[in-house]
């Protein structure tokens, strides 16, 4: 039997399993690889009311992964929900400390699908005293292999930059896929901006979806899946969205079904 590539998510834990590091492992076992978590946040949420959010503390998140890459190699790993902008410059470098070719995919989630705030006011970086977020960010940039925001996380990242330069902007540092769920117009259309100066677009199969709690998890996770199985960026992240999109397909509710 082949054996399985490992892949990391560092995310929060959602106990409804539509998002979350709980999404992000039943996508990779779909995907036919083997992933570990490691919480960030404990939260107080389902599909469609979410209460609270309750950080884990940056020590035991280092903890839970230095034991295990301890004893496993890791590759790849995907990242979600974050306290800050500084925690999460911390955490990555931990991660390269561990493997320094390590490449990260961000899921920049600043605010749940239930309109939950996960970033505070002064963490923002349009906040008038935010220098260090914007330098924490501007670093986190620079080692991350892949960042995956949707329209709506896009528009809140530099608040003096319109779209167009927000995307010329993080795609001369890092790669973009810029999700196109929350778009006014051409929904479901996804760009991929890579650092070499290339654009492609992934247009959308929209029979038959619906709406689906965490499906940025589940888009991000699995391109994640699939860059640790060998595919190159723009196959993985088109893969990856025909992927989500099965998962958007598979029933009416606001949680989608993985198939095995």
């Amino acid at each position: 039997m082949k054996k399985r590539p490992n892949v990391l998510t560092i995310a929060g834990f959602d106990p409804s399993s539509g998002a979350g590091l709980t999404a992000d492992i039943k996508t990779m076992e779909a995907l036919k690889c083997y992933g570990f978590a490691v919480c960030t946040a404990n939260t107080i949420q389902n599909d469609t009311d979410f209460e609270a959010c309750i950080w884990n503390d940056i020590e035991l998140i280092k903890n839970q992964i230095a034991i295990l890459f301890k004893k496993f190699s890791i590759d790849f790993v995907k990242i979600g929900i974050v306290q800050n902008w500084k925690v999460l410059n911390e955490i990555i470098d931990f991660l390269l400390k561990n493997n320094s070719k390590i490449k990260i995919i961000l899921d920049p989630v600043l605010r749940s699908s239930s309109s939950y705030d996960f970033h505070s006011e002064s963490e923002k970086l349009d906040h008038e005293d935010s220098k260090d977020d914007k330098k924490y960010f501007e670093e986190v940039l620079q080692k991350i292999y892949l960042i995956t925001p949707n329209y709506e996380e896009i528009e809140k990242l530099y608040n003096d930059k319109n779209i167009k330069e927000t995307i010329n902007h993080i795609s001369g540092y890092t790669n973009l896929l810029l999700k196109g769920g929350h778009r006014k117009e051409m929904v479901g259309k996804d760009e991929l901006y890579t650092k070499k100066g290339n654009c492609f677009t992934l247009n959308p199969k929209r029979n038959r979806i619906t709406e689906k709690h965490g499906s940025g998890c589940v888009l991000s996770s699995a391109v994640a899946a699939y860059l640790a199985l060998g595919f190159p960026l723009l196959k993985a992240c088109f893969r990856g969205k025909r992927y989500t999109e099965n998962v958007l397909r598979s029933n009416k509710t606001l949680l989608g079904y993985h198939k095995f």
